[in-house]
């Protein structure tokens, strides 16, 4: 992936750059190419991240219900100071909409990244990483669906989870054959894709309803899980990172940064992504631990106690 946007990055900015673009948005059955890689393939990618979530889930780094809740308080920290520094600079401008842009981490990258280091990184380091981005992206798609959706065909929504709720009692019923899983899963993201709400996360909740069992390597979800392995490393990511990262870079930074969207943009994914996912993490912990509320008999604490056991248990 890095090489990828190395080159991608040298041939946008280089003389074949204009027939470089023109090949990423040629239009491809009403759609431009990159937006099937956006749409499509990555909905295989979520599937497989999907997969790998649900197995940390119920026999996994996640599987206590505590520490299952820290990358959710991250994602949310990692979503809410960044759109917050966007509109802290955009606020009340032609602009300010784009507080949706900086909230979403790029998970594809940032796990690509982070298995550059091997086993220098602590598996857990990796779970939490994988589970917040997930979440993450989910609540920006969430986001979308919701604030940046021009048309919600809700006809569309309706079948699309309608063919979820099958598969879920075909999961109930023990079914163990792929086959209607994966071929409901495209009736699924097509008619996701047609109400008009982000396709790949169709690749999410496909993921919960195919069958786990023990988790051996016999199970279902194992087996789809090991074959989409070297298809989404060697083919899916890399033609994602050459599509996304076809960016013509124009004029020094100094012009760049006299935008303040761009400031907003910056500022939210470079501090406001950290320091988010940070103090929110480190608030989780501190609820979780809930050694501070011996400190006090007053009853204004007893919200907090019921939010903690409501939230924590």
């Amino acid at each position: 992936m890095v090489l990828c946007t190395a080159l991608s990055l040298i041939i946008t900015n280089s003389n074949w750059g204009e027939g470089y673009l023109d090949f990423w948005n040629m239009n491809v059955a009403g759609h431009s190419l990159s937006h099937w890689i956006n749409d499509g393939l990555m909905a295989i990618f979520f599937l497989l991240i999907g997969l790998e979530l649900e197995r940390e889930i119920y026999i996994g780094e996640l599987s206590n219900p505590k520490e299952a809740m820290l990358p959710v308080f991250g994602a949310i920290g990692g979503m809410l100071l960044p759109a917050g520094i966007y509109l802290a600079f955009n606020y009340g401008t032609p602009h300010q909409s784009g507080a949706g842009i900086p909230m979403a981490t790029d998970i594809a990258f940032a796990i690509g990244i982070l298995s550059l280091l091997g086993n220098k990184v602590p598996t857990s380091l990796k779970v939490f990483l994988t589970a917040l981005a997930v979440i993450d992206d989910l609540g920006a798609i969430l986001v979308i669906a919701i604030f940046y959706t021009k048309e919600l065909s809700l006809f569309n929504l309706a079948i699309a989870l309608g063919i979820w709720g099958l598969l879920f009692v075909c999961n109930r019923l023990k079914v163990r054959n792929l086959a209607p899983y994966l071929l409901g899963g495209v009736a699924m993201w097509y008619f996701m894709l047609q109400s008009g709400v982000h396709a790949t996360i169709t690749g999410v909740i496909l993921a919960f309803v195919i069958p786990f069992g023990s988790g051996r390597k016999e199970s279902t979800s194992y087996i789809l899980q090991k074959f989409l392995h070297i298809p989404v490393a060697f083919f899916i990511l890399p033609v994602f990172a050459l599509a996304n990262t076809a960016i013509v870079i124009n004029g020094g930074f100094s012009e760049i940064f006299s935008h303040n969207y761009n400031i907003g943009i910056f500022g939210g994914l470079v501090a406001g992504k950290p320091i988010g996912i940070f103090l929110l993490s480190l608030f989780a912990v501190f609820v979780a631990s809930a050694s501070f509320l011996k400190m006090y008999d007053g009853k204004i604490f007893w919200v907090l106690d019921f939010w903690v056991a409501l939230v924590l248990p």
